[in-house]
């Protein structure tokens, strides 16, 4: 057994084998990928990785399947399945991008398709052998994308991704540590402790654990605000997002060369290519010299313009439009409009024979969807370069054909 110090569980224990997999050239990229990509602007602390989050699952993971095993999963896990969920929980960021989030959106595979193909490849695939883990079954685990009729790997799977987790609760634990900030700690021996196994639900719990889920809940809500949707951290993002979106459109990146580099790497690649405007973006997220907010609003379902904003393509029109009002290039304006989001809250409460939200819990499916809505901003914001060269006079009028454009020129 190999010892990875961490500053969130102490002492996390791996098997040889699987400690030599996290020295592959693979994991190690992991080490370069910050977990909250820019936020480190806004919090300074917030540099902990994709790895460091990577043993932690790993360790939270262990503790619940040792905890339900002894609580009656023993009867459908097998030592090679468990042995392959515990892989998957170590693995299943492998194929993660770099940046964080800002790659979110763009024509590329999901990350958790790049994992499982990852995982298949040589030479993980034979070190993943060698714990006594299925290496199919791994990738089967984290790449939800493949069809599976396996009653225990699906059983895995709702393990890994749900209601509560391993990855949520090292995630909202390790990102409130290094931002400074309260919000997401969680009880996570309250809540291992209070899972039941169930064969085909993954997890159920019984009314007197949805203090635990309701906590997960809250938190999650309260980190989205103040951080990872905190203002800045989403205009650095979708600067990134600007910059990148036109790179792969225009051909000057392919999809491919972002699969395998880490944050750094990102920064290289994109200083290799030919000079194009919105390369202004990316290296202005580097200085910290943000766009500036120019009009905020909530996203609103009904509204046209809001709806057609999710789609990039007509984003980037839109943003054009926008420039061509207010006299300024496209490059140095940007709509941002965070992605929908889901609070997973159908975990299954056995005493009261229904699912979470329709429960005693004051977390009702209304006030889930709240928590969504309230948090879903429009932003317009642009360069300060162009601002610079702005009095305050004309940047009110520009503000307010803004917010005319908004209001009534796009459906007129």
């Amino acid at each position: 057994m190999q010892a990875v110090r961490d500053p969130l569980w102490k002492h996390i224990f791996l098997p040889d084998a699987l400690y030599e997999a996290t020295n592959t050239k693979d994991f190690l990229r992991l080490h370069g990928i910050k977990q909250l990509g820019p936020s480190y602007l806004v919090y300074p602390g917030a540099t902990h990785t994709r790895a460091a989050h990577s043993f932690g699952v790993y360790e939270v993971a262990s503790r619940l399947i040792k905890n339900l095993i002894q609580k009656g999963a023993r009867n459908w896990v097998s030592r090679e399945g468990m042995q392959s969920f515990l892989a998957a929980s170590l693995f299943h960021d492998l194929g993660h991008f770099p940046y964080t989030h800002s790659l979110k959106e763009l024509p590329l595979l999901d990350h958790e398709v790049l994992t499982g193909e990852i995982i298949l490849t040589e030479p993980l695939r034979s070190i993943i052998g060698k714990t006594g883990a299925n290496p199919e079954q791994v990738a089967a685990i984290v790449d939800t994308s493949k069809d599976c009729s396996d009653v225990e790997t699906l059983f895995y799977r709702k393990l890994l991704s749900g209601v509560l987790d391993p990855d949520k609760l090292d995630y909202l634990n390790r990102d409130a540590f290094y931002c400074g900030v309260p919000y997401g700690i969680q009880d996570t021996e309250f809540v291992l402790a209070k899972l039941i196994p169930h064969k085909e639900r993954g997890i159920i719990i019984d009314s007197s654990a949805m203090l635990s889920c309701e906590n997960v809940l809250f938190s999650k809500y309260l980190m989205y605000k103040a951080v990872y949707w905190h203002k800045n951290v989403r205009i650095a993002t979708a600067m990134m997002k600007k910059t990148l979106y036109t790179a792969l459109k225009e051909g000057i990146l392919q999809a491919k060369e972002l699969y395998s580099i880490d944050d750094q790497g990102l920064y290289s690649l994109l200083e290799s290519k030919t000079y194009f405007d919105e390369l202004e973006c990316a290296d202005a997220v580097q200085n910290k010299a943000f766009f500036k907010v120019l009009y905020e609003c909530p996203y609103n379902e009904s509204y046209k313009l809001h709806r057609d904003l999710e789609d990039l393509e007509k984003r980037e029109k839109i943003e054009k439009k926008i420039a061509k009002k207010i006299g300024c290039k496209a490059a140095q304006i940007l709509i941002d409009v965070p992605e929908r989001i889901s609070f997973e809250s159908d975990l299954y409460i056995r005493d009261e024979k229904t699912s979470f939200s329709k429960s005693s819990t004051v977390f009702s499916e209304h006030t889930v969807e709240r928590f969504t809505t309230s948090l879903r901003k429009i932003r317009l914001a642009v360069s300060p370069l162009f601002l610079s060269h702005k009095t305050d006079k004309e940047t009110e009028k520009n503000i307010k054909l803004i917010e005319e454009f908004f209001f009534l020129d796009y459906n007129t």
